[in-house]
């Protein structure tokens, strides 16, 4: 099990963007890769989980299958996309910790599969188990570390620029230190968090508008 804590800051223009590349320069920051990304974003519920089970049992490895199982049957809060990154398809799950989003929370478990199919024919399996299309994004991406932190510089269709700072853990005990980690290294490079409460709104917003943004450098401004 691998557990994770995200937090988000929004940049929105390229001047804002040169501006964080060069604290990260300050910071020794490294880095580790560059890749242009689909993300497509289903809706999920309950009722689908005996066909999308079936579907990961033949998909994806026995340990991710029953980790899926399992959480499904916890009731945790999924969030299921597709990816394709430079060409790589992904299958991807995201399971909130308590009363975070399965969507963009802080504290969640992820499952990240290679599937060896275009995105598209990822895409039609979900569909014919009942799952239908959120969303479809796409980003260039931009990865950096700082020690054991991961620091990503996002251009998104929709969003303009934005960061996400990022600690995995194997512990479920570890993620409060993670988190103060992660908030400790942002106040000192006086760098803002994206509040929750926006990021839903700019999520919803998108998800209403999405294929007017889709594949292009169109940007969108919402409080």
């Amino acid at each position: 099990m691998v557990y994770e804590v995200e937090i988000k800051t929004l940049l929105g223009t390229k001047e804002r963007a040169d501006d964080f590349r060069a604290i990260l320069k300050e910071y020794k920051a490294k880095k580790v890769a560059v890749s242009k990304q689909l993300n497509h974003y289903f809706i999920y519920s309950n009722d689908d989980s005996e066909r999308l089970l079936a579907l990961c049992e033949k998909l994806l490895s026995d340990e991710n299958s029953l980790q899926l199982k399992n959480d499904i049957q916890n009731n945790a809060k999924v969030s299921v996309r597709t990816r394709d990154e430079n060409g790589n398809v992904y299958f991807v799950a995201k399971l909130s910790m308590g009363s975070d989003s399965s969507i963009h929370g802080v504290l969640r478990t992820e499952i990240q599969e290679k599937i060896d199919m275009s995105i598209a024919e990822l895409d039609q399996l979900l569909i014919n188990a009942g799952l239908e299309y959120q969303a479809k994004w796409s980003r260039e991406r931009e990865e950096f570390d700082i020690d054991d932190i991961r620091v990503t510089l996002d251009k998104n269709a929709g969003y303009g620029y934005l960061a996400e700072f990022e600690k995995e853990v194997s512990e479920e005990g570890e993620l409060k230190d993670a988190n103060m980690e992660i908030r400790k290294l942002m106040k000192l490079m006086n760098i803002e968090e994206l509040s929750q409460e926006r990021l839903d709104r700019m999520f919803t917003y998108y998800n209403d508008h999405w294929e007017e943004y889709y594949g292009s450098d169109n940007i969108f401004s919402v409080e």
